[in-house]
């Protein structure tokens, strides 16, 4: 397994994501770009990109907001997320920048990828596709789908929204107008797979050390996003 840290520059910022593939393989391989949670790059969206790597995917776990680490303050991480919150562009930029350093990699097919995300990340993950990227599938973990976006309909591939229904940060109005937006712009193919009685970070085991309602961690509904993911992946960029 080749597992390597690459340092590259987004609005004056050094991001340093984390590259895995498996180098016994040869070749162009199917590429996944992950996209890391609220806190930071951390060991769970890292193990996520070496399983995929394990499983004969080109995978890079993007940094956005920059050295590579997750940030211990709780306070500077929510101040840090609310300002990409408020400007898409820069979400777009870093998330798009990360996509470049992956599709520039030899071992990355860049007509084979996907842009997955948890949390934060499954939002950027949306707007890396908003802003017309070439990715044939786009994947959320417990994302955040609001925000008001407007170009929608420049996703070219498909989407899969993975949430529980107890999320405190997406409330079934929210879903509802999500629907009606994907629908309204014509998206060609989009799910939402969602999970009864499961909240926010469902995928990380650690989500409970927040202290925060709503956010504890789900086995099955973990098993289940991850299996609809694969399956989205033999559609698309396995095909």
């Amino acid at each position: 397994m080749h597992i390597e840290d690459i340092a590259y520059e987004v609005d004056g910022i050094e991001m340093v994501g984390h590259l895995a593939y498996d180098d016994a393989e040869k070749g162009k391989r199917p590429t996944v770009l992950l996209s890391h949670e609220g806190p930071g790059l951390d060991d769970h969206v890292k193990g996520r990109a070496e399983r995929l790597a394990g499983m004969g995917y080109c995978a890079f776990a993007l940094d956005y907001h920059g050295g590579g680490v997750a940030i211990p303050d709780f306070q500077e991480m929510m101040a840090r997320l609310g300002a990409l919150m408020a400007d898409p562009g820069a979400t777009r930029r870093r998330g798009l920048a990360g996509l470049d350093v992956l599709v520039d990699r030899p071992q990355a097919d860049a007509g084979r990828v996907a842009a997955i995300g948890y949390c934060f990340g499954g939002t950027m993950s949306l707007e890396i596709g908003c802003a017309g990227a070439d990715v044939q599938a786009i994947v959320g973990f417990h994302p955040g789908i609001g925000g008001g976006r407007t170009d929608l309909a420049n996703i070219k591939g498909s989407v899969l929204m993975c949430l529980g229904t107890e999320d405190p940060f997406v409330p079934l109005e929210e879903r509802l107008a999500w629907e009606r937006d994907m629908a309204a712009a014509g998206v060609a193919d989009w799910q939402l797979d969602l999970y009864g009685g499961v909240g926010h970070s469902f995928t990380n085991k650690d989500a409970e050390a927040l202290g925060m309602p709503g956010i504890k961690y789900d086995k099955t509904a973990d098993e289940r996003s991850w299996a609809s993911m694969l399956r989205l992946f033999a559609e698309t960029i396995d095909a």
